[in-house]
């Protein structure tokens, strides 16, 4: 009896199979691949964190050498393997037709049972190490959330300004407050700053500043801080206009939110970023220049004006030191203009030598035997500096002061302390606020901001308002976005902030697509 598929069909069949159980092997490849160099690099990390902040990493001062190594791990490595095994078995085969592995010949289900095996292996752990590494399970859970953030959220609304000040706000790269416990750790890293901003003089700070649910990252922490709401994509089938694309450019950066800058340029502020690094990074610049910065100064400004090149880390750019050297004059300048204007000012800085891998300057000193205390240590030297040098210039009259880390310390595989952190109950973020004439400090206080001690164990979303009400507006039912202000002693009924820990857990892990459609100010985009 012949057989009923032609040799042709079969010849084709078979191509297509092979080429078919490549493509499934490369995919596997990419995603095991990945998997392993974000859970090297991040740890676990969210799906939100990927497509908003490691699609945008930067080859010049925003994450350097990470990129070639995404470039060479990622796009380059699967394929050589991919290729290599194709070639071999492209000439087992071979051998096979000429007769040379007569024992490979007699038994070749057992080959092809093992290479699907192994195939469906890769595929299927590539995809599992993957979905892990990204939090997948919970974010397709949180598609399915009955909470939306748009029930909760509220615009911030301004019902004063007669005492608005100068603000000034620093973000400490990685800030985590549990590195202040010197029985953790070699030294208290934090002390130099501590001692520039003593609650004896005046300072203020939250008890257990929390790290949002969901956070994590830099830009996460700008935009809690400076929003009110979790950072987000809008899901790039939903919304067009935000960074969820590959290499994507885009014009604005949650231009359908209210953030801090809007409300301090509705209320007649000059407002300045200063970073050491790429401020294209996570479209960091773009966030700003959407949201009322009129300046951002980073690593392409300190080229610019003549940094050696010891002034730089090669992976992400301009030390604290210099960094701060220039924040001095920068201040010199907007306080002499706002004198002059009757223009307040809002300065922005952000550090950056606590960004691992540890980089060690020339003028820091290692004292310990782990470098990145003795790195962290120097760091808020250069920031305790900083406050000094308000303090003596006698800025700290009218201005306000809110430091805060960005997040807390990452816990990756490549990261250091992971014997003091891995198990530690109470990871909390470092920070210090403050207000002219509250706590005893100098110049005329506000009442919003004198009444005791700041809320404690609050979150990143709530320094939104603490944030506006310190630079001296007042606000509505203290509210903003999803926080209520730290000077509240109380959360009014129905706020996020009143709500039990769980729910309020689910709430900032919704999807909320609507409300991140007009968030993201692309609502048009929506089928």
């Amino acid at each position: 009896m012949s057989d009923p598929i032609h040799p042709a069909t079969r010849r084709v069949g078979a191509a297509v199979g092979r080429a078919l159980s490549y493509v499934l092997l490369w995919a596997g490849l990419v995603l095991l691949i990945a998997a392993v160099g974000i859970r090297f690099q991040w740890g676990q990390i969210s799906v939100n964190q990927m497509l908003l902040n490691l699609v945008s990493v930067e080859t010049d001062g925003g994450g350097g050498s990470l990129v070639w190594s995404g470039i060479l791990g990622v796009g380059v490595l699967p394929l050589l393997i991919t290729v290599g095994i194709a070639l071999w078995q492209r000439s087992r085969r071979r051998r096979l037709r000429d007769g040379e592995d007569a024992r490979v010949r007699r038994s070749p289900w057992i080959g092809r049972t093992v290479a699907t095996v192994l195939v469906a292996g890769v595929v299927v752990g590539g995809t599992t190490a993957f979905s892990s590494a990204v939090g997948m399970r919970d974010y397709i859970k949180a598609a399915n959330s009955e909470y939306d953030l748009g029930e909760y959220h509220v615009d911030p609304t301004i019902t004063g300004d007669e005492q608005k000040r100068n603000l000034v706000l620093i973000y400490l790269e990685s800030g985590e407050a549990t590195l202040e416990d010197d029985q953790l750790f070699e030294k208290d890293a934090f002390a130099p700053l501590k001692d520039a901003t003593k609650a004896a003089d005046g300072w203020q700070s939250i008890d257990g500043l929390q790290q949002y649910r969901g956070g994590g990252w830099t830009m996460a922490g700008v935009a809690s801080t400076q929003c009110g709401i979790p950072l987000k994509g809008g899901g790039s089938a939903t919304v067009s206009g935000s960074p969820n694309e590959l290499g994507s450019d885009v014009d604005t950066y949650l231009g359908g939110a209210t953030c801090l800058g809007d409300v301090l340029d509705d209320h007649g502020y000059t407002s300045v970023f200063m970073g050491g690094a790429n401020a294209s990074f996570a479209a960091k610049d773009t966030f700003l220049g959407t949201h009322g910065y009129s300046e951002v100064k980073d690593l392409a400004d300190w080229r610019a004006a003549g940094e050696p090149e010891t002034s730089f880390r090669s992976d992400w750019g301009l030390s604290d030191k210099r960094l701060l050297a220039y924040a001095r004059d920068e201040i010199d300048a907007l306080h002499a203009e706002a004198e002059q204007t009757r223009r307040p000012f809002n300065l922005s800085i952000l550090t950056l030598d606590t960004h691992e891998p540890v980089h060690v300057y020339d003028y820091c000193p290692v004292d310990t035997q782990d470098e990145l205390t003795s790195v962290f240590s120097c760091s808020m030297t250069e920031v305790a500096g900083f406050v000094d040098y308000m303090r003596d210039q006698g800025y700290l009259d009218d201005t306000a002061v809110v430091i805060m880390g960005d997040h807390l310390k990452h816990m990756n595989a490549n990261d250091a302390f992971h014997e003091q952190l891995d198990d530690h109950p109470d990871r909390t973020i470092f920070n210090r606020i403050w207000v002219p004439g509250a706590g005893g400090g100098a110049g005329d206080g506000d009442a919003a901001v004198d009444a005791g001690a700041l809320r404690p164990r609050v979150d990143q979303l709530n320094m939104y308002p603490t944030i506006l009400e310190a630079a001296g507006l007042s606000l509505k039912d203290r509210q903003a976005g999803l926080g209520v202000s730290a000077f509240a002693s109380e959360v009014p009924d129905g706020s996020a902030q009143a709500m039990a820990p769980g729910p309020y857990g689910e709430l900032l892990d919704a999807r909320s697509a609507d409300f991140y459609a007009d968030a993201w100010g692309a609502a048009d985009a929506a089928p």
